[in-house]
């Protein structure tokens, strides 16, 4: 699309950048998002979405833009990673067998000094199946172990090294012994011709970081590992081979498509600038948001999952890992592992997301977002560099981290970010399913936790829900409303049809706190006095749904602050 008709094979299907702007707005206008007056260009800013990176993402991409991504090196379908954790040996050994046989591909095993590893990985086939370890209480002890297992000698093994990011997580490491430790773990690693490092982006993901802060934060870990490997006489080319990045997938599809693709571009750059000839490439694991989940309806995680394994496959990840729907509600059962494995099978079987080399190569928007993130993500980059100088501090990024998380909250408690069967559309009635506790989730930020602190505790009575009129009549604000109490755990008494004053107060039982629910016709002729009668009966606080009113405590409207004013409800029902 561009200012003069494009050349097709059609001449009818030729069409200017004017004509689409003219065709979409006419759209606008009837959805009321743009103005009569407003002119056909103002589409794009209505259509553009900005990410908390402050990057917008466009409705479309023009052509002529940034030709930004390194392609993938995976040729057809993804590894299939599960996530196996768990302190005893037999149940996290009948996890990984089962995995394994559903189609799983390789194992990342999250494990500490107490696991037992010959037990836990018994009938593994360490040569057909990679291992990747995950162990930053005890990264030596278990790497130890599991190079003493009988043929876990398989190229795309990792003993998981990450001491930048366990101390990002905040768990105790010197830095001294950290170099230490990885510059003989992966001596030994190279002996045994399988990979010694991950750096594992979730540990900034799992703090509420951005796509850019992630982004950077992997380039700046890599970096510095490759100078303690080549400190210890490793060629670059070699420490390179070494690394395999972890990313978080989330169910923002695009974002999340472009990061993946501005990773491989900002590590290409960084081995071009340190004189690598021979391209080495980056290795990327994508796994499926923690933070993202959501505790209540979580069923609704399937769905996340999906869209977000589909950006990294779409994105070129080399393995995949689903993380199951119930992992927010503890240890995963197995149905929820299932379903996790399953959703790989079915976009690389069935939907053949990786029959094509990073389908969205050449498409203009993606194109666009992927070099905005690469400059965002290398800006950060230099940033921790710059920090980093004179030893790691990484308390000026997690000051950044935090900057953007009252950012999002903001944005969640106003509902602009909508988390559906938490912040929208929740179901007070649910059973959630039982699950045992799992530590994987301590140093996890999870986007829904504000609303759902709300939920673990409900509101010790309801809220009388005073409609007015007909239901026709009070349908839209009452279910508006409805739903925006079940997002803090107050459940509702609802009237019905009311005709009048006096039939909404025979309706009333005592509540404290009375919502009114109309329409503005309604509360212009006789909500003062529906609210008159309430208090007269009882009531100590009286809420409108709508815009606020002389003679309402508070008011709840699209836009308002959700946890502030189910906050401030809850007080008055306490």
């Amino acid at each position: 699309m561009t200012d003069s008709p494009l050349t097709l094979a059609q001449p009818e299907d030729a069409h200017t950048r004017a004509e689409w702007e003219a065709a979409t707005a006419a759209v606008l206008r009837k959805t009321r998002r743009l103005g009569d007056n407003d002119l056909d260009g103002a589409v794009w800013d209505k259509l553009t979405r900005t990410t908390l990176d402050g990057i917008g993402i466009t409705p479309l991409g023009l052509p002529g833009g940034p030709a930004t991504a390194v392609r993938p090196t995976r040729q057809g379908a993804w590894d299939i990673r599960s996530l196996v954790s768990g302190p005893d040996a037999k149940p996290a050994n009948e996890a990984a067998l089962v995995d394994l046989d559903g189609g799983v591909t390789s194992l990342w095993l999250a494990a500490d000094g107490d696991t037992d590893m010959a037990a836990t990985l018994a009938g593994v086939l360490l040569d057909l199946a990679p291992v990747v370890l995950d162990a930053p209480s005890a990264t030596t002890t278990v790497a130890e172990a599991f190079l003493a297992l009988p043929g876990a000698k398989h190229p795309d093994s990792n003993l998981g090294i990450d001491p930048l990011g366990v101390m990002l997580r905040d768990i105790p490491l010197a830095v001294d012994e950290a170099v230490a430790e990885l510059q003989t773990l992966a001596r030994k690693a190279g002996q045994h011709d399988i990979r010694a490092i991950v750096v594992d982006a979730t540990a900034a993901h799992d703090l509420g970081a951005s796509d850019a802060q992630e982004l950077g934060w992997s380039i700046a870990a890599g970096v510095a590992y490759l100078r303690w490997l080549t400190d210890h006489g490793l060629s670059v080319e070699d420490a390179a081979r070494q690394i395999e990045f972890r990313y978080a997938a989330t169910d923002e599809q695009f974002p999340t498509i472009a990061k993946l693709r501005a990773a491989r571009v900002l590590w290409a750059r960084v081995l071009e600038v340190s004189g690598v000839e021979e391209p080495v490439a980056q290795r990327q694991h994508a796994v499926t948001s923690r933070p993202m989940l959501s505790k209540y309806d979580p069923y609704v995680n399937m769905l996340r999952g999906t869209v977000a394994a589909f950006a990294a496959g779409v994105g070129g990840a080399d393995a995949v890992t689903v993380l199951p729907f119930d992992s927010a509600n503890g240890r995963p059962d197995g149905f929820g592992r299932r379903i996790a494995r399953n959703v790989n099978h079915l976009l690389i079987d069935e939907s053949h997301v990786a029959a094509v080399a990073d389908p969205a190569g050449g498409a203009y928007a993606v194109e666009q977002l992927t070099a905005d993130l690469a400059a965002a993500g290398w800006a950060e980059f230099q940033q921790l560099e710059s920090e980093w100088e004179g030893g790691h501090d990484f308390d000026p990024f997690r000051a950044r981290i935090a900057a953007v998380v009252e950012k999002r909250e903001a944005d969640i408690a106003r509902r602009k970010r909508p988390l559906t069967g938490v912040s929208e559309f929740p179901n007070l009635a649910e059973t959630l399913p039982e699950r045992e506790a799992d530590p994987l989730n301590d140093r996890v930020r999870r986007y829904g936790a504000s609303f759902e602190a709300l939920r673990d505790g409900p509101a010790a009575e309801p809220v009388f829900l005073a409609t007015l009129g007909t239901i026709a009549q009070h349908t839209a604000r009452a279910t508006f409303v409805s739903n925006l109490f079940a997002a803090g755990g107050i459940a509702v008494d609802v009237a019905g049809a009311t005709g009048g004053v006096e039939e909404l107060r025979a309706a009333y039982q005592g509540q404290k706190v009375v919502c009114l629910a109309g329409t503005d016709v309604a509360y212009a002729e006789w909500g003062a006095d529906a609210a008159a009668a309430l208090r007269e009966a009882g009531a100590t606080r009286v809420v409108i749904a709508g815009k606020a009113t002389d003679y309402s405590d508070d008011s709840a409207a699209m836009g308002v602050d959700a946890l502030a004013f189910l906050n401030r409800t809850r007080e008055a029902l306490a």
